[in-house]
């Protein structure tokens, strides 16, 4: 048994969670936030068998696309007189860790 915990973008996490609905795979969701751009994420929990870690893995592959935006940067320091400039970011994709399970219990 594995445990896979990926962190996905918001935008993406309702094709990823019905994806794995419609393979028979379950999820819980976590609603969290990055650190860098302090936008939202979804933390998904995923246990699954050996054999299907490659499966959980290629649909969260197939619906997270990493994009761009635009987001406005600050100063390093917090002052009225300086201009702030819009910068290009990639935002989505995911963040997969797969870990072992000694013991599942769904009671």
């Amino acid at each position: 048994m594995k445990l896979i915990v990926a962190i996905i973008n918001n935008d993406d996490c309702h094709a990823v969670l019905g994806e794995l609905t419609r393979n028979g795979l379950s999820a819980t969701k976590l609603s969290t936030s990055g650190g860098f751009l302090r936008a939202g994420n979804a933390t998904l929990i995923i246990g699954a068998q050996e054999d299907k870690v490659g499966e959980v893995i290629d649909i969260i592959k197939r619906f997270s696309s990493k994009r761009t935006q635009m987001m406005e940067t600050g100063p390093a320091f917090a002052s009225e007189a300086f201009m702030t400039m819009p910068v290009e970011v990639t935002v989505g994709g995911a963040t997969v860790f797969v870990l072992d399970v000694e013991q599942f219990y769904k009671l």
